[in-house]
């Protein structure tokens, strides 16, 4: 059974978060020649100050790129 953990910042919408969900089970299924049904996919979501991303946070990154705009 494969499990699959994704971890994301906050903000995407139910609707993108099932696409993805099926997309990724799509191709873990061909890739693994499993049933859809095997697979379990976990989505967690983080807070902008909690997902750093070059050692500062997105939050420090959107405020940032609102500086330069």
């Amino acid at each position: 059974m494969p499990i699959i953990e994704m971890h994301m910042a906050e903000g995407r919408t139910t609707e993108q978060k099932s696409r993805v969900a099926a997309a990724v089970t799509e191709a873990v299924c061909q890739s693994l020649e499993c049933a859809p049904e095997t697979v379990r996919i976990l989505i967690t979501e983080h807070a902008g100050d909690e997902f750093y991303v070059a050692g500062i946070t997105m939050a420090q990154r959107a405020a940032k790129r609102g500086q330069q705009a």
